[in-house]
């Protein structure tokens, strides 16, 4: 028989080369989302990969690897895996247990009565809603951001968010070939009540649109100062916005991930179609490639013609580009650098020259190019049609809303009374 001192000191042994094993599990995940984020910035630090190692299981990272092969766009990737690590917290939080799959229609419907509820309800009975010890378990891991009031309550999610969470979930579901029960009438039904008691309207990707006006207050923040003229980010801050705004309103993803092959330089064209004798302006087409809405196979490029021409040649010209990114980051000491600006910097730039502009950033994010676009467009009576030619939207509603807002102030039936 074995030793007194020896059988006492096996459990020690196997609780720890069960560490030890969990420990390498957690490298291993660790290591697998390392890779991933040479595709999928969203993963990278040390720090967001140990979060979602512990929120993730093996199945939930293999669905993700076989995602990111199959070449799903970065942004979409960058929010599925928003939402997947999210729903993986919120699940545990909520019944102690992983996400299981395929998703029965009680815990879809929980899901919705934990982020969608009745504020008013939520004063009088603590309980409506997400609960509170559920709110914090989330806080703590980082996923759960949302302010209380001055009353000391939390505000429900965005039916949007909830929303797109959801089809994150159902999505998942595909890939892994199993159906939820996200079709299931009385999730169908929830939602929809769900969002009506919730009475939160859809709020906009940036407050204010920027319209020519505004654009032209951002463009004179570039023009250098009466002791210094533009500096290269003035020069590529100017090609940005212009380039943004006149190529139908891009969105930030699209100007960061902007390639100089996409580019091709066309004859000069007249000032005004209707007479071939009017000035003659440079342009160049833009092949937008795979973006949003579209793949990179559709026949999606739109014509730059004007200033935005004169704007993006002297901003490659500046920086001597050639091939690769077209808009770069460009250090604080004024090095341009290889790697491409990301969806993030586009933004900050907006805002940055808003600031420079005298006008609140926070009124304006980089969406704002697209919608100042639109609105643009509906102010100067130009066919939506027409526009949607060049903005690439594929929804006549989307486009429509912004022809709508732009044309409230002249409707004749506001002014009844005088």
């Amino acid at each position: 028989p074995l030793p007194a001192s020896r059988l006492s000191s096996q459990p020690a042994r196997n609780e720890a080369a069960r560490n030890e094993a969990a420990d390498q599990a957690m490298r291993d995940k660790i290591k697998t989302l390392d890779t991933l984020s040479a595709i999928l910035p969203a993963l990278a630090g040390s720090d967001r990969a140990e979060q979602l190692a512990r929120l993730l299981t093996d199945e939930d990272i293999d669905t993700l690897r076989h995602l990111a092969r199959e070449g799903m766009g970065e942004n979409s990737l960058r929010a599925l895996t928003s939402d997947f690590s999210y729903l993986e917290g919120w699940c545990l939080a909520a019944t102690g247990s992983p996400l299981p799959w395929p998703a029965p229609a009680p815990l879809i419907l929980k899901f919705i009565a934990h982020h969608l509820w009745d504020p008013d309800k939520k004063m009088s009975d603590p309980g409506h809603g997400m609960p509170e010890d559920i709110a914090r378990q989330l806080e703590a891991q980082g996923l759960l951001r949302s302010a209380k009031n001055t009353a000391g309550q939390r505000p429900p999610h965005a039916p949007a968010t909830v929303q797109r969470r959801l089809a994150s979930w159902s999505t998942l579901h595909r890939w892994r070939g199993l159906t939820g029960d996200f079709s299931a009438a009385e999730v169908r039904s929830a939602m929809r009540l769900a969002v009506r008691v919730a009475d939160r309207p859809r709020a906009r990707k940036s407050r204010k649109a920027i319209t020519a006006d505004c654009l032209e207050l951002l463009l004179a923040t570039c023009n250098g100062t009466d002791y210094a003229a533009p500096s290269l980010m003035d020069i590529r801050d100017r090609a940005l916005l212009l380039v943004g705004f006149a190529s139908g309103g891009r969105r930030r993803s699209e100007l960061s991930g902007m390639r100089f092959g996409q580019i091709t330089w066309e004859d000069f064209l007249p000032l005004d179609p209707s007479d071939p004798d009017s000035d003659l302006l440079p342009a160049a087409s833009l092949r937008l490639g795979r973006t949003k809405t579209e793949e990179s196979s559709d026949d999606n490029s739109v014509l730059l013609i004007g200033r935005s021409v004169d704007a993006l040649k002297t901003w490659l010209e500046a920086a001597q580009i050639q091939e690769g990114a077209v808009f770069r980051a460009i250090d604080q000491w004024g090095n341009l650098k290889t790697r491409a600006l990301t969806p993030q910097s586009v933004n900050a730039i907006v805002k940055k020259r808003c600031a420079l502009a005298g006008l609140d950033p926070q009124d304006f994010s980089a969406h704002g190019l697209r919608s100042g676009f639109l609105t643009e467009a509906a102010n100067r009576d130009i066919p939506i049609q027409d526009a949607m030619l060049q903005s690439r939207h594929r929804s006549l509603a989307q486009a429509s809303s912004y022809y709508s807002d732009a044309g409230r102030s002249r409707r004749r039936s506001a002014r009844l009374l005088g």
